[in-house]
């Protein structure tokens, strides 16, 4: 592709991260991706250069050995004229969301990364041409902590998602907390997976967004611009579900293409294929964990019904969402128990330093980085190997917690499927899909101290202000507390 001989007018804000701006091509499949950086904090074009390979590598050499060949896109690194990439810069930066401009894009190296754009199919160029519909998903952790070094027993109840939404609410980043929990969408019931869903469509935050044809139609663009419109989403979908349907418009139409889109997403979430097999990385135990959360809404409403055994029916070994659980299992020993173990990792690079590089803290993500995440034994020998070991594991479980899943559709004609071609199936419709995995930066070393704290924050405001109202006891307890004068008597 030669960017270079293309009109900045063809590209177009895309979206952003903590780390990375990101420009889509409005004809071709691609998109630019450009480290950003705090204003008088620009990095020379070699720290950039370097940057960008290991995340180039680190998709390439470790996260495509837990998700699949075909499921991760570590794209290539390309160097453009400057005077393109201070145009392009200058033309997105009126629709960059305020909160995110406190960061600027790098327009002094000209390095950036060249990737495929994930809103489009990615199997078959044959149906590039026809209307595509994309859904991505932040599932976010899947599973409830397994670790002795646990020390609240709500965190072995109630999942950290549920948890930090009420934290969420009460910092003013959202307006209501989300019925969504991700052991419900993990749990492979398709009931649950539906009930997870929806709850997703109700209240999308930045966990769900929906494109037609590369353009967010549905979910947030930033924190405080979520759309939620359930009769425009409908609008946009029924060509899709219903070609040639006179469906009557109205809520009962509204509600059968919701459902008709849940169907598809469960569908595809729980496909496999032979193509997309995993490297030979040792698998941690599901049943490690509990399979649901009690903080669910599904599982109270079970509760309310008179049940209280949720049915689990656990998720295909090749699907997508399989391999992500098992990526974000790697954190075997909880927060909890793995700052110690940071902690001796920044003991020992206090007293040298120069051993940083020889123990790959920072990379290359190479095969010899990726073979020293297979050893799974939780049995502390008091090495800083041992520590390292865990920590590292502990960034690649925390990237697997924060990485969203791009679901591409496209509508399939019956006599152009085959069995090359994975096809699902709806009432009206038929369409061909390609699932991919995006957002897989290394969480970094450094932001474990964050971490730590920050889990602290979720587990005692949710035990102050969410289960010591939900429980009488509790709540006499905590005002026991806060009233409680303790007065000293001579004797």
């Amino acid at each position: 592709m030669e960017v270079e001989k293309m009109d900045e007018n063809e590209w177009k804000y895309h979206g952003e991260g903590n780390q990375s701006l990101v420009v889509s091509h409005c004809q071709r499949c691609v998109v630019l991706r450009f480290l950003k950086f705090p204003p008088n904090q620009n990095k020379t074009p070699v720290e950039i250069l370097h940057h960008l390979q290991n995340i180039v590598d680190f998709g390439k050499h470790v996260m495509k050995q837990f998700f699949g060949e075909n499921y991760v896109h570590h794209g290539e690194i390309i160097q453009l004229p400057l005077d393109f990439v201070r145009q392009l810069c200058s033309k997105i930066q009126p629709e960059r969301p305020e909160s995110r401009c406190d960061k600027d894009m790098d327009t002094l190296s000209g390095y950036a990364m060249c990737l495929p754009n994930l809103t489009r199919l990615q199997t078959y160029r044959l149906v590039e041409h026809r209307p595509i519909l994309c859904i991505e998903i932040k599932p976010k952790c899947g599973f409830i902590p397994f670790s002795s070094h646990v020390s609240q027993e709500i965190k072995h109840k109630v999942c950290r998602y549920c948890m930090h939404q009420h934290l969420k609410v009460a910092n003013g980043k959202w307006k209501r907390p989300s019925k969504y929990c991700p052991l419900d969408l993990f749990s492979g019931n398709k009931q649950r997976m539906h009930f997870a869903l929806k709850s997703l469509l109700q209240e999308a935050q930045n966990n769900l967004k929906i494109f037609k044809n590369g353009e967010l139609i549905y979910g947030c663009r930033d924190d405080q611009d979520c759309v939620s419109d359930w009769n425009e989403l409908a609008r946009h979908l029924k060509p899709f579900f219903f070609p040639s349907n006179g469906l009557v418009s109205g809520p009962h139409c509204t509600r059968t293409i919701v459902k008709e889109l849940i169907h598809v997403i469960t569908m595809t979430l729980l496909s496999s294929t032979d193509a997309c097999r995993a490297g030979d990385m040792k698998t941690v135990p599901i049943s490690q964990g509990r399979s649901y959360c009690e903080a669910s809404a599904f599982n109270k409403e079970l509760v309310r019904n008179g049940k209280h055994k949720l049915e689990s029916s656990g998720l295909p070994r090749g699907c997508l969402l399989y391999k992500t659980l098992q990526a974000q299992m790697l954190d075997m020993l909880d927060i909890e128990g793995l700052y110690p173990l940071y902690s001796r990792v920044e003991q020992y690079l206090e007293e040298f330093p120069e051993e940083r590089s020889t123990l790959q803290v920072d990379g290359p993500y190479n095969e010899a980085f990726y073979e020293k995440l297979l050893d799974l034994s939780t049995e502390d020998d008091g090495t800083v190997a041992f520590a390292l070991t865990k920590v590292q594991q502990y960034r690649i479980a925390m990237t697997a917690k924060d990485c969203s899943i791009m679901i591409a559709l496209s509508p399939c004609l019956q006599d152009e499927c085959s069995e090359q071609r994975p096809v699902v199936l709806t009432s009206k419709s038929r369409f061909t899909f390609s699932v991919s995995v995006l957002d897989l930066d290394l969480k970094p070393y450094e932001s474990i101290p964050h971490q730590y704290k920050l889990d602290g924050k979720i587990v005692n405001y949710y035990l102050k202000n969410v289960q010591a109202k939900d429980d009488p006891v509790m709540s006499n307890l905590f005002k026991e507390n806060e009233d409680c004068t303790l007065v000293l008597h001579k004797v």
